[in-house]
Order: structure tokens, then sequence, then C-alpha cells
């Protein structure tokens, strides 16, 4: 028999299924000591860092808040950043990024 083309509506009724299985068939996943004390610490430290920017303004400042936001919401997804790049969101709101210079001098 050949390759049945599904037509929309049936691609996302076995769409659906497949993800209604997958999600019936999840194996939770465990962490290690280890695994939670630097997620408990990661999560102290970006609340902090919430916190302390709060009465700040700027463009900056809503972005780097922004990326706290979704790190936090996030925190179960397999990917998630080095301690570097952990370091880096949690200053984002801090850092004002540098000012574009203008070498334009009327001439």
């Amino acid at each position: 028999m050949a390759d049945k083309q599904l037509t929309p509506l049936q691609q996302v009724e076995a769409d659906r299924k497949a993800a209604a299985e997958r999600k019936a068939n999840k194996v939770a996943r465990v962490y290690t000591d280890e695994e939670k004390a630097t997620r408990k610490e990661r999560v102290e430290k970006a609340k902090d860092a919430m916190s302390r920017s709060l009465g700040m303004k700027g463009d900056h400042v809503t972005a780097g808040r922004a990326a706290i936001k979704k790190y936090l919401q996030q925190m179960n997804e397999p990917n998630q950043p080095d301690d570097q790049r952990f370091e880096m969101l949690i200053e984002a709101p801090f850092k004002a990024p540098p000012k574009k210079r203008d070498n334009n001098r009327g001439f």
C-alpha cells in the first residue's frame, strides 16, 4: 500500500493521540541531592535578583526580568544554562547596555 497522506484534521487528531500517549508513558525524573541543592540555590538567586530589580527602570531591566521569569517557569526543562550563563542571566537587569556611539559630527 502506498504512503497515505493524512488530511489536516486527521493529522491534528493523530498528533493529539500521540501527545496523550507520551504524557501517559512519561517517567518522572529523579533529581540527586546535588542537583536539588543547585536548583534551590539558583531559585533563591533568581528570586533575589527579581526583588532587587523591582524599582529599577529601563529597557534592559524589563528584558532581564522577563528572562529570569522565563528561567523560573522552565526550571523542569531538560536544557538548563551552565553556571556562567546563569550568572549573566541574573545580572542582566542590573547592567545597562553600552550606549551606542554616534560618529556623526555634523560635518
